[in-house]
This record gives C-alpha cells, structure tokens and sequence, in this order.
C-alpha cells in the first residue's frame, strides 16, 4: 500500500513538472536595438608618415602634447640633402647673375649689337649719298659699289649680333628656369626630412625616438583632433539596414566600466568589411564624454525603436518569429500572431492574441 502510494505521488509530481508554465500578455516599454562593438577614435585622426629615410636626429614632441599646423615633430639626418641644397642654391644664383643688368656676357653681346647699329647707320648714310650722286651723275662706279658693300656687310653684323644676343638671352633664361626647377626639387627633398603636423590636434603617440632609424613611408606618430572624438562602431549585416543617423546610441566602454554613455549616429560606410562581415558606422557623443584617451574599446546599443506600454511576451514563448503555442480549450495549439518591435528580452505582440489568452512556454519553443 505504501509503495502505491509513493509511485503515485511521484506520478503526480513528474506530470506537474513537466506541464509546461503559462503566461499571458503583458504591458511593457520595449525597446529594439542593434548590438555594435567598436573603438573611440579622435576626429581627422592620421598617421604621419616620414618621406625621408635615415636617423631620426631629434625628437621635438612628446606624447599627448599639442601641436599647431606646421609645427615640427621629428627631425632626419640630412647632411647629403643639405649639401644638394647649398650647390642647387648656388646654381640658381649663378644663373641669376648671368640674366640680371650685370651680366657680362649680356652686356658684352648687347654692346655688340649697339656698335654694329651704330656702322649699319653710318654705312647706310654714306652708300645713299653715294647712289644720290651717282643718280645726279657725279661719282665714280667703284665708290657706289664700294659703299654698297660696306652697307650690306653692317646688315649682316647687326643681324648676326641681335641673332647671338637673342641666342645668349634664351640659354641665359632656360639655365635659370632648370636651375629653379633643381632648387626647388632639392628644398623639397630637403624639406622631407623634416617632419611637421599638417594639422592642430593632439600627438596622441609617437613611434620612434632619436637615433632609431626610420624609412620613407614608415609611420612615426599618430595625430587627431584635440577634442572631437568618433566612436567607430562594426554593426553586423544582417543589421545595418536597420540603422540611420541620427538614431541615439547608448554605451560603456572598458575605460570607465558601468558607467553609460550617450551618443547619435553620424555616419555609415557603404562597404563591407569582409573579414568579420560588418559595416562601419560612426557616432559622435551628445553629452558626457571619457577621459582623452583613444582607441578604448567599446559595447554599444543604437536605438532602433521605442514603443511605451507595448502588448509583449518574452522571447522564449515565441515558437517561431511568428507563432506561438497557446491552451485553447485544455488542448496545446500552434497560433500565429503578428509581431512588431523585438528586444533581446521582449517582442511585442501587434495581432493574433489578447490579454486573455493562455500562452505556454514549451521547452522546444524558440
């Protein structure tokens, strides 16, 4: 009898268990979001990059100091440099001597041309008074041609000096013009040895220091603005046609623990970042903001939607995204319904129940 009794308490037992618990709709504010993970970065943030290869001879910077657009960061032996500098230099200044009012070719040529201006003038007064006598039939033959050809022999050096002084100005001019092209090629080479901000902000981190060497196109520091910051947040692709700017962004980071932040969404990038198969979204904070540190990582929730006292259920009683198993009448039945907004937690109900309706949560359910 005792046994009985026991089997059929324990009967009792294990059929109550396994019933499955009932809830019915409730009232709630539900809130959908979209799970992002990202870094908060400075705005314009950049790497600064050497242009000339060497030993970094001075390190004028440190960490998290303030820097002015033009300001220098690092300096690069350029003994080699400098010296093509000072010869290119001297060149251009040869070249202008050779084309100023003290030139002594120039003048000596110019000179030139003036004298045989002068004897083409003079010739040309003797050979017409000449031709006017011998037209009056005074004169001999011989003293005509004689003058004509004096005349035509100062056509020839007149023309033969402004030709060699033409000639002499336009090599004057080119060597001027290569000579300013070399200067200038030279300052610039001269110049990448100097490493300057482009930019005001923050030297948020320097990557060499001096005597290391350094390579034409290596990074040496990275420089952002002094107050702005990004967060750069990976919103997963099944999400992002979700998300818009302007939407508000709630948040912690590693830097300051539970402490939330807000923020608004700025910007999406079209691409796809294959690797994790995420888009980049940027957004900027509208109140309160960390210490001035960068590149701490951050967890974030971009608000999608918000519906005060929606009609919800919590998500482990939905069977599918659109159904759920009811008690209709002492007998389990599959219903469909209709679904609106959905949280990690909620979903709200938008057709198909009502408050009344017995909803089960089956252990097989989604």
């Amino acid at each position: 009898m005792t046994t009985r009794i026991y089997l059929l308490l324990m009967a009792s037992i294990f059929s109550a268990c396994s019933r499955p618990q009932q809830v019915h709709l409730s009232k709630k504010d539900i809130v959908e979001t979209v799970y992002a993970s990202g870094k908060i970065t400075s705005s314009g943030e950049y790497s600064l990059f050497a242009f000339g290869s060497g030993a970094i001879r001075e390190k004028l910077v440190k960490d998290g100091d303030t820097v002015r657009k033009g300001q220098l960061i690092y300096m690069v032996e350029h003994d080699a440099a400098d010296k093509k500098y000072e010869a290119a230099l001297t060149n251009y200044r040869h070249s202008e001597i050779n084309l100023s009012a003290t030139s002594p070719l120039l003048n000596d040529l110019h000179l030139a041309v003036q004298n045989a201006e002068i004897k083409l003038k003079n010739d040309s007064l003797t050979y017409f008074r000449w031709k006017n006598l011998w037209d009056d039939g005074i004169g001999t033959h011989s003293n005509l041609d004689n003058a004509f050809a004096n005349y035509q022999v100062s056509i020839n050096l007149k023309n033969s000096a402004t030709e060699k002084y033409a000639s002499a100005l336009h090599d004057a001019q080119l060597a001027m013009s290569n000579a300013g092209s070399q200067l200038q090629s030279s300052r610039k080479e001269l110049n990448d040895y100097f490493i300057s901000s482009d930019r005001d902000g923050v030297v948020y981190q320097t990557l060499k220091e001096a005597g290391e060497g350094v390579r034409a196109g290596e990074p040496v520091a990275l420089i952002g603005a002094a107050g702005r910051r990004i967060i750069r947040l990976a919103v997963d692709q099944e999400d992002v046609n979700k998300v818009q700017p302007g939407q508000k962004v709630v948040l912690k980071t590693d830097l300051t623990g539970n402490k939330v932040y807000e923020a608004r969404v700025t910007r999406l990038y079209p691409t796809m970042n294959e690797a994790d198969q995420t888009f980049r979204v940027d957004a900027e904070f509208t109140g309160d903001m960390p210490p001035l540190f960068i590149h701490g990582s951050v967890e974030a929730n971009i608000i999608i939607r918000v519906r005060p006292g929606a009609r919800v259920l919590q998500r482990t009683a939905m069977a599918d995204d659109d159904s759920v198993w009811v008690l209709d009448k002492g007998k389990e039945k599959k219903l469909a319904v209709r679904t609106g907004v959905a949280s990690p937690e909620y979903v709200e109900i938008i057709g198909g129940l009502d408050e009344n309706t017995i909803v089960l949560l089956k252990t097989t359910g989604k």
